[in-house]
């Protein structure tokens, strides 16, 4: 055999293997690109509503509302926080003074709500609350008045808290009593 025909055959082959190759890194690609399985109907993925279960009812005292002026978003309030008692099936103490319910007023009547205060349990543990929420009294209607709620509990018996979404419902009692009971539930 000659070395022409040799080289043009070495030549032929390693055009064909370098061919293979960008074949298959094209292919590879296109195949990544491609779905690799088509989409899940909607109708296939069960409707799952949430559930709650009660988790605790606080009743928070409070002081006077202080007026804290007009900003671009709506009128400012705050609402001192004095003390008050929680209970629950696992859960149960007071409210320790110091916190407090910062308010905005909206424009369009709404009420924006962003408590920060702390519980103290029975057992002398100390968990940070931020309870957010939202009450709208449209006239004539019921009024929406729901939140959700942070908790920061130290590890042990209530680190629990720091692993659940809660929500809750905010009810004003009469104004005498100077307070707001808040009921609290665990999204489950």
């Amino acid at each position: 055999m000659d070395t022409v025909g040799t080289m043009d055959r070495r030549m032929l082959l390693q055009a064909a293997a370098t061919a293979g190759i960008a074949g298959a890194i094209v292919a590879d690609r296109a195949e990544a690109a491609a779905p690799s399985a088509p989409p899940t109907p909607l109708s296939t993925v069960p409707l799952q509503l949430p559930t709650t279960e009660f988790t605790y009812e606080a009743v928070v005292d409070l002081e006077p509302m202080i007026t804290l002026g007009r900003s671009p978003l709506g009128e400012r309030r705050m609402v001192p926080i004095t003390g008050g008692v929680f209970q629950g099936p696992r859960i149960k103490g007071t409210v320790l003074g110091g916190g407090a319910d910062r308010q905005l007023v909206r424009s369009d009547g709404v009420l924006l709500l962003n408590a920060l205060y702390e519980l103290k349990t029975d057992d002398g543990a100390i968990i940070t609350v931020n309870n957010r929420a939202l009450i709208d009294t449209p006239p004539g209607q019921a009024p929406y008045a729901y939140s959700v709620l942070e908790f920061t509990a130290p590890e042990g018996p209530h680190a629990w808290l720091n692993r659940g979404i809660f929500v809750g419902t905010v009810h004003g009692l009469p104004p005498e009593r100077h307070a707001v009971l808040i009921r609290v539930y665990k999204v489950v």
